[in-house]
């Protein structure tokens, strides 16, 4: 089976506010390229990986900007296709000590979630794939965009090629046109051979309480078939600035968990969870144990942590480095 990774749903362009100031202030912004799948295929071009993107950009500077950033990382953007219509964005004020991040979209009516996927050839899309990813983001943008997301997956699995989905659930989005996601993000689901999301995911769509989250990863190999491994990270906040986080894997058999690593003086932790996705199917890909595909992908979001913007840009060197604990001496 191929290899290749392919990854379906929408770029972004991110407009952060500098300096620690409020957005209110009108500050100075940084711009940055990014979008759930996106993260995880350049994550993955980075460490060494062929990776393929699939999505809709304005036919315009911002969607040229964002489609070739993807480029310029390594990433296949043959399958960005471009439109007439406007660049979907949100803007971050990043938090800070005890200031929560806070986020504003502004991407209603994007090139992207008016695009029309009803006639899309998935079949040849996914010619070559090995994997599909797709993100409960890219369900959460309307009808169109999840029926979309629901026929990627589809042809996927009827192809052979194994499918990633990244639950990412998001109120303010299934709010804004009144999604049912108790009732779509399930048929995602339902497709998919590694979901990444916890126990309050599986609460989500279930309606139920678990005891712990070992009971509710047993419900959800239970009420889908196809699953064999529920990932997540179990983060705990001391403040904005400084987390513990430490990785998750639920197989059917067996349960792992990494260790829990300080992330102090956090420069960005956007992109965080996607970079731990990048990190997982990394291992996965390479053949490697669940253990060792779990330690890359905690490896890959604390690494992230470090930088700023969406993107995930460690190397398998920057991973193992992490990982054999090789200190901090400037690498010569």
């Amino acid at each position: 089976m191929s290899n290749t990774f392919v990854a379906f749903g929408k770029l972004l362009i991110r407009l952060s506010a500098t300096g620690g100031k409020l957005l209110e202030s009108l500050p100075d912004l940084a711009l940055h390229v990014g979008g759930a799948e996106a993260n995880v295929c350049v994550g993955l071009a980075r460490l060494g990986h062929e990776t393929r993107m699939i999505s809709v950009v304005p036919d315009n500077a911002l969607g040229i900007a964002a489609r070739d950033e993807l480029r310029r990382w390594g990433v296949d953007v043959s399958g960005v296709t471009q439109v007439p219509g406007r660049m979907g964005l949100y803007f971050l004020t990043p938090g800070a000590i005890h200031r929560p991040s806070d986020i504003v979209y502004d991407r209603a009516g994007s090139a992207f979630a008016a695009a029309d996927f009803a006639d899309y050839d998935w079949r040849a899309a996914l010619e070559g794939a090995g994997w599909l990813h797709v993100s409960g983001v890219t369900a959460a943008l309307g009808e169109a965009s999840f029926n979309a997301a629901l026929a990627a997956v589809r042809a996927a699995r009827a192809a052979g090629v194994a499918v990633s989905f990244d639950c990412n659930y998001r109120p303010k989005l299934w709010a804004a046109w009144g999604g049912d996601p108790v009732h779509m993000i399930p048929q995602l689901m339902a497709e998919a051979d590694l979901i990444f999301g916890g126990h309050r995911d599986i609460e989500l769509v279930s309606g139920q309480k678990f005891a712990d989250a070992r009971a509710a990863a047993d419900h959800a190999f239970l009420t889908f078939p196809r699953l064999q491994r529920l990932v997540c990270t179990r983060r705990e906040q001391v403040s904005a600035d400084h987390n513990r986080l430490a990785g998750l894997m639920y197989t059917r058999d067996d349960t792992l968990e990494t260790q829990m690593y300080e992330v102090a003086g956090i420069v960005d932790r956007i992109g965080g969870g996607d970079a731990f996705a990048a990190g997982v199917l990394h291992g996965l890909i390479k053949g490697e144990t669940d253990a060792k595909a779990l330690d890359y992908g905690i490896a890959c979001g604390c690494l992230k942590h470090a930088q700023p913007g969406d993107l995930s840009l460690a190397t398998a060197s920057d991973l193992d480095g992490f990982l054999s604990d090789g200190g901090f001496d400037v690498r010569r």
